[in-house]
């Protein structure tokens, strides 16, 4: 696979960004230059997301880039952010979003203005067509602070092993912390991999503070405009990010909680058309709070009956069970919990294995995925004497989740401990002859 950091350039940037001495006060003792550089597909091969602050308003955010040189140029908008802390502290984030790109190409790129420019940063647009296998890591729950697992994925990185990253939720801890700071920190901590490859996100419970404004404000994901839900299509999968926030927050409102199921509902249905089902057969989807968990905590994910499982029926509100058994997703993942756990496929409590040989073959429902152990100042959590039926494995050692598309029938997903100094510590086949509803 092609390296994302093969050029002397990049790697000198890379370098660079790590040894920043003083994350805390390395934004305000340079508010012309960009910080917190990071990058998300658009909503088509052709187009990538670039995202970054300063915090100097430079009244231009404008994005140099190409294959052979810089020699094309892009201009985006840039907004002001306050933090909702005691000091008020303002950055502003700036977006730009590269249209027209060659496809399966690998792009070099600077961001800022004539107040100031960043190093130079690369990426790889997707190949065309749905004819090709992405590979990616998947993590979630990763503080500041004892970012444990992140060293190994940075290092896999840099090596090209992965097209993309989804972080399941819970940054930072918290993006808001300190006035902001935290925030600031854990961006530029994660910016040698997340200027270089897409870091797709959902929202998780730690971001909730002045409703979810660090979030809504730092990430930015095609066709979002800060609703928190959204997907992108990448080789054969279709990928949906949601909140599953709305149900446990809901002074901010109801309302978002019924928008954004029938956002949901109307996506899975187009995905579902035959002509896009056949093209993209895997649908994928990731939000925060598993419906399921086996962990010895209070969390509701331990119950039988989960929020984002079953909802609220007196209040008519619907869980996401039944309709991702309906519309025939594929894989769930989650985070939330600080640990790895993979269940057997499953629906309504019942495991639905393809047989009892071949578990993962054919199965005749969805297969979930906690992955919340990359590290944070929580620490690890840990399992029930005697899990469900529907747990198959789990482990509380710190780690992250692989995830490699072979084709439209095979993904294998691995779960690396970084307790273990990068063991596989499980690893199984999802093979599907065909993909569509359970019923």
């Amino acid at each position: 696979m092609f390296s994302r950091f093969t050029s002397g350039l990049l790697f000198s940037a890379v370098v660079v960004s790590v040894v920043i001495t003083s994350p805390l006060n390395y934004i305000s003792e340079l508010p012309q230059k960009p910080q917190h550089v990071h990058i998300a597909y658009g909503d088509a091969v052709t187009k990538m997301i670039i995202t970054w602050s300063t915090v100097k308003d430079t009244n231009q955010s404008v994005v140099k880039y190409g294959i052979y040189g810089l020699n094309q140029t892009q201009s985006g908008i840039s907004s002001k952010f306050t933090d909702g802390g005691k000091e008020k502290r303002v950055q502003y984030i700036h977006r730009v979003e590269l249209t027209n790109l060659t496809a399966n190409a690998y792009y070099f790129y600077i961001v800022g203005c004539a107040d100031g420019w960043s190093e130079i940063f690369g990426f790889k647009t997707m190949p065309k067509g749905e004819d090709w296998g992405p590979s990616l890591v998947v993590i979630g729950d990763m503080g500041y602070a004892n970012a444990q697992s992140w060293p190994r994925i940075e290092a896999e990185a840099v090596k090209g092993m992965y097209d993309a990253l989804i972080h399941v939720g819970d940054f930072a801890y918290d993006l808001d912390k300190d006035n902001g700071k935290i925030g600031d920190a854990y961006m530029e901590l994660i910016q040698p991999v997340a200027a270089n490859m897409p870091y797709m996100t959902c929202v998780g419970n730690h971001e909730n503070n002045y409703n979810f404004s660090n979030y809504r404000n730092r990430f930015n994901m095609p066709n979002d405009n800060k609703k928190m839900y959204y997907s992108f299509n990448m080789g054969p999968v279709h990928f949906i990010s949601f909140s599953t926030e709305f149900l446990y927050f809901p002074y901010y409102g109801y309302q978002q909680i019924f928008n954004q199921y029938d956002w949901l509902e109307k996506d899975l249905m187009e995905a579902n058309h035959p002509e896009n089902r056949t093209r993209r057969p895997w649908i994928v989807t990731f939000g925060h709070r598993p419906m399921y968990c086996s962990n010895n905590d209070n969390d509701d994910c331990a119950s039988d009956e989960s929020l984002v499982r079953v909802g609220v029926p007196l209040l008519h509100i619907k869980g996401l069970e039944d309709l991702f058994y309906n519309t025939g997703v594929d894989v769930s993942l989650w985070g939330h919990e600080h640990s790895y756990e993979r269940l057997w496929p499953v629906y309504n409590k019942e495991v639905k294995n393809g047989s009892y040989q071949f578990p993962y073959t054919n199965p005749k429902g969805v297969t979930h995925i906690i992955t919340g152990s990359a590290g944070c100042s929580e620490r690890h959590e840990y399992f029930r004497k005697h899990p469900a039926p529907w747990s198959a494995f789990h482990s509380s050692d710190y780690g992250y989740t692989k995830m490699r598309f072979f084709n439209k029938t095979h993904l294998t997903v691995e779960q690396v401990s970084d307790d273990q100094d990068g063991k596989i510590i499980d690893k199984f086949t999802l093979i599907k002859d065909s993909h569509g509803s359970y019923q």
